[in-house]
Parts: C-alpha cells; sequence; structure tokens
C-alpha cells in the first residue's frame, strides 16, 4: 500500500495522550453519588443521551460532560436534587479539567521521525482551552505546524478545514482513534486515515462495521506509521 500524504494529521485524546480512561472514571463517580435513583448502566444512558442530544448546542469537551451530568441528575432526582449536589458534579468536572496529560507509548518518538519529512498539525475536539492547555503541559506543542480544535469532525468540517490551511485532501492524512471521527470523513472526501485503536471508546464513537478502503490502514501501535511511511 502506498502512503503518500504531505501533510500528516493527529487526533489528540487517546491517540497522542490518555483521556477516556479520566471519563470512565468521572461516571463512575457520578454513578455512586445517584446509586439509590438508579443502576449504573441507567445512569450512564442517561448522560449518553444527555451528551448526543446537547451536542448541537454544547460540542464535545469536559464542559459539555459536565452540563450533561447536571442534565441527568435533574432528570434522575426530578428537578429535586439540592445545590451542595450540583457542587459535586461540578467538582467532577472541575477534576477532570484538572487531569495531568500522560502521553502514549512512542508518540513522541513517532513526532521526532515524522517531522521535517511532514507538515504536522493536531486535528481535534473537545474545549478550545482545555485542548490547548493540554497541548502545552504535554510539551509536544513544537512538533506541530498547526494546532485545530474542531467543533466536530464531519466531512465539511475536514474540508473547511483543509480549504483555511490550503491542502489538497489527497495530499492529506488522518491518524486517529475513532473511526467514526478521524478516518470515515477523510476517506469520504479523498484522504489517507490511520486508525490506531485505543483499550476503551466513548460510545458514540463506536461503529458497527468493517471499514475497507484503499487509503486506509489499522494499525497497532503507533511506532508501525514510521515503517508504512518509510520514515
Amino acid at each position: 500500500m502506498n502512503f503518500s500524504p504531505k501533510t500528516i494529521a493527529f487526533d489528540a485524546d487517546d491517540t497522542l495522550w490518555h483521556n477516556e480512561p479520566y471519563f470512565d472514571e468521572a461516571q463512575e463517580r457520578f454513578c455512586e453519588l445517584f446509586q439509590d435513583y438508579a443502576s449504573s448502566q441507567e445512569i450512564l444512558g442517561s448522560i449518553l443521551n444527555h451528551q448526543v442530544k446537547n451536542l448541537p448546542l454544547y460540542g464535545f469537551g469536559i464542559k459539555a460532560f459536565t452540563l450533561s451530568m447536571i442534565e441527568t441528575a435533574l432528570q434522575l432526582t426530578k428537578h429535586q436534587i439540592s445545590g451542595k449536589g450540583i457542587e459535586k458534579i461540578i467538582a467532577i468536572g472541575n477534576d477532570l479539567l484538572l487531569k495531568p496529560v500522560e502521553l502514549l507509548p512512542n508518540v513522541e518518538e513517532v513526532l521526532k521521525a515524522l517531522q521535517g519529512n511532514y507538515k504536522l498539525i493536531v486535528a481535534t475536539k473537545g474545549d478550545l482551552k482545555d485542548q490547548h492547555r493540554k497541548l502545552h503541559d504535554s510539551g509536544l506543542g513544537h512538533y506541530f505546524h498547526h494546532i485545530e480544535v474542531l467543533s466536530d469532525k464531519k466531512e465539511i468540517d475536514y474540508e473547511k478545514m483543509l480549504g483555511r490551511l490550503d491542502i489538497r485532501a489527497k495530499d492529506f492524512l488522518m491518524i486517529g482513534n475513532s473511526l467514526k471521527s478521524d478516518v470515515l470523513p477523510i476517506l469520504n472526501i479523498g484522504g489517507y486515515g490511520i486508525h490506531i485503536p485505543y483499550h476503551t471508546t466513548w460510545e458514540y464513537e463506536k461503529i458497527d462495521f468493517k471499514v475497507e478502503h484503499e487509503k486506509f490502514l489499522a494499525l497497532s501501535n503507533i511506532s508501525d506509521i514510521k515503517t508504512v511511511l518509510n520514515s
């Protein structure tokens, strides 16, 4: 398979550094707070429903997640939750915003190998301020030509980004842990996509079919990128 991009974009959360386990931990804390109202499965389902419903309004990220937890709590308690209860939920969200940035294995090694041979960018979703904070704390910022925090990762979002950066889709490779957000939209507009799975995936990002495409590759480890690109 001949991959010949000029620009390589990396997703951030669960591609460059750990993220989803922090959300799993936050949801566990939330479930403990409301264990007398519903089962964990019911509570998690309610949070997800609120998140998906709120995407057009709040987008992605920790603040949107926190608002969805508050709405779930209001629903569970039939609007009887106290101010103290709301405060506990806000504390869960604040703790998420203060989590340390822990790089995934071999990430910096790969970026060092690719830098100079390709234009590298970050293309991620989430809170603008939080994602810039994580990139700063990661120490990886100097590897990237551009940082893009997208409101969503659909075809139109990528097309707008590529247009702003004067990049042709056929010269663009997107690398990430989500087939739904990082791979499929790029393949659909003529770019390359590489999927590197993370051990846990947000329910919203899961798909129920196998991706087969001449410009798609699934790798088990980010280090394998160097072999694919002959770097």
